[in-house]
């Protein structure tokens, strides 16, 4: 996603490692003990704020899917592909 997202113009490279730097560096003084284990948290968190900071979306709009998601989650079967289906984003 992220690359697709450059390739399209949302953002250059420098920005987004711009931003990937900037949370990773956030994370650790917070407290992030960096071992690698949070890496994809810091990096979908980097790509959020770039793509609110640009309005291709809204945090509302991030937040709605992130519960659509995790409703189309519990209802299936683990191992299953997970279905994002309309009525999960009106819930």
């Amino acid at each position: 996603m992220t690359l697709s997202l450059h390739e399209q113009g949302v953002f250059t490279w420098s920005e987004w490692a711009s931003a990937l730097s900037e949370e990773i560096r956030s994370a650790q003084q917070a407290g992030d003990s960096d071992r690698g284990d949070t890496y994809y948290l810091h990096w979908l968190k980097a790509l959020e704020t770039l793509v609110t900071r640009k309005d291709v979306t809204s945090n509302v709009e991030l937040t709605r899917y992130q519960r659509a998601w995790r409703n189309a989650a519990q209802r299936t079967a683990h191992g299953a592909p997970i279905v994002l289906r309309d009525f999960d984003l009106d819930q």
